[in-house]
């Protein structure tokens, strides 16, 4: 089986995971995280749904274990409630990048 194309994202600060597999979920948590610390975005919203919660504490759980992780809440009601959170990264050591870079 060839493995799909990859997904472009935007790197805009929000990560819809609806439309990947479970098990795609940790590397991509860790990889736009990283893409979004790199261009100086600072807080993520990660929006993984309310369903049964399962989702919600794989990505948890990563952020959990992530340095550059200051500090992860439930959405606002705004926000998407629990349904989604809010994740404020560390600053870089170096200038932000932009799409060009």
């Amino acid at each position: 089986m060839v493995d799909p194309e990859p997904i472009e994202l935007p790197i805009d600060g929000t990560l819809d995971l609806h439309t990947f597999q479970p098990r795609e979920v940790k590397e991509l948590v860790i990889d736009y995280l990283a893409a979004c610390q790199k261009r100086g975005i600072l807080q993520v919203r990660i929006i993984h749904g309310k369903g049964t919660g399962t989702l919600r504490r794989t990505v948890h759980a990563v952020l959990a274990r992530l340095p550059q992780v200051v500090s992860f809440r439930s959405g606002e009601e705004d926000a998407g409630s629990w349904g989604a959170t809010i994740c404020l990264l560390r600053p870089t050591k170096q200038r932000p990048t932009t799409e060009t870079d």
